[in-house]
């Protein structure tokens, strides 16, 4: 008889339908569902995108789209994702004016303002709504405000902050609202989604660079879904992942969202009390510039962020700590207290770890 691991052994036989595998189609019905689901989730009358992966590729496909070559762009830069939105900007063929501000704080309305001012030929902005990666949050509202009184398209990067903290892409004026599932929504990693505003599609339609036959193009989806009545998908969907969208979102439903955003900044606020009770320093300086989602952390003098998470996990496998990526991975760790970890118990987990890491 054959050994399990021989790749010539037969399958065992059938015990029975598998729940994640012998599932019936997903309907075009079922897909046009959900994506109501997120349209109200955002509180938004904009054409919603599901898009079949991560949130890079509704990111990318939206710069793309709507990023004209030739044109200039504003790229609010407040942490690592806004830094990715600059090259793509720049492939895209724009002509890009990127604001940097220090990652430990967050962008001002009064600086998209001046910038918009110096350049009055600016018709794009994209900017990050929460960086997870340095725990910062920028005022969206007052900056859609700007951006919409000086005419530009406005996109905004709120795949971290959707769930945890208000995000109403409508009244703040964005065109295109991008959002992912597997952060404060609790949901999966593999799909995705984008709101889309009708000047943001007249933009797109009328951009002759835009992708087009492509899994990046938006205007795809479009024309042979939303134009042609949603009756019949363009292709087979990401089906165990959009289930579980399906499923988070029935959960924030029945959660409700205003109590699921008032369990991550209740998360955020004990993390950062933490913090300075063990006698660290946040990475971002002011408690209104931090992001509900992670509370990031200056690593004290003579120690490395990788060896004190090391030191943590060793004591708490299970705690949400991570060490900062690129240049931040000496100085900087974040807790994660986003989705299932945006509670008393993972927080306590969490900052018990690093104060046993520290005494060691």
């Amino acid at each position: 008889m054959p050994e399990p691991s021989d790749p010539s052994a037969p399958y065992p036989p059938s015990a029975g339908p598998h729940p994640l595998l012998d599932l019936p189609p997903l309907t075009a019905a079922r897909f046009a569902a959900i994506e109501r689901r997120v349209a109200a989730l955002l509180s938004t009358r904009h054409d919603v995108v599901i898009a079949q992966g991560e949130a890079l590729l509704p990111l990318e496909g939206c710069i793309r789209a709507a990023a004209r070559p030739g044109r200039a762009a504003l790229n609010v830069v407040t942490g690592p994702y806004g830094s990715t939105f600059g090259g793509w900007l720049r492939d895209a063929g724009a002509e890009v004016v990127d604001l940097t501000v220090p990652f430990d704080s967050a962008v001002g309305a009064e600086q998209v303002a001046q910038a918009l001012a110096e350049h009055p030929e600016i018709d794009f902005v994209s900017l990050v709504h929460a960086e997870a990666a340095t725990g910062n949050t920028n005022p969206v509202a007052e900056i859609g405000e700007v951006v919409a009184a000086h005419g530009a398209l406005f996109m905004l990067d709120a795949v971290a902050s959707v769930g945890a903290e208000p995000l109403l892409p409508d009244a703040w004026g964005v065109d295109l609202c991008v959002i992912g599932a597997q952060k404060a929504m609790g949901g999966p990693a593999g799909v995705s989604a984008v709101a889309v505003s009708e000047r943001a599609w007249q933009r797109i339609a009328g951009n002759p660079a835009a992708p087009r036959r492509s899994y990046l193009s938006l205007l795809d989806w479009k024309e042979r879904w939303i134009d042609a009545g949603r009756q019949a998908l363009p292709h087979a969907p990401a089906q165990l992942e959009m289930l579980a969208l399906d499923a988070c979102l029935a959960r924030i439903e029945a959660q409700g969202a205003a109590a699921v955003a008032a369990r991550h900044a209740a998360a955020a606020a004990a993390s950062r009390e933490g913090v300075l009770d063990l006698g660290l320093t946040p990475y971002v300086l002011e408690a209104r510039w931090a992001a509900p989602v992670a509370t990031t952390v200056r690593t004290p003098a003579g120690l490395h962020a990788g060896e004190l998470v090391s030191a943590a996990l060793a004591a708490d496998p299970g705690a949400p700590l991570a060490p900062g990526g690129g240049a931040l991975a000496a100085e900087m760790l974040r807790i994660n207290h986003y989705g299932p970890a945006a509670s008393p118990d993972a927080v306590h987990r969490a900052l018990s770890a690093l104060g046993a890491a520290l005494h060691r």
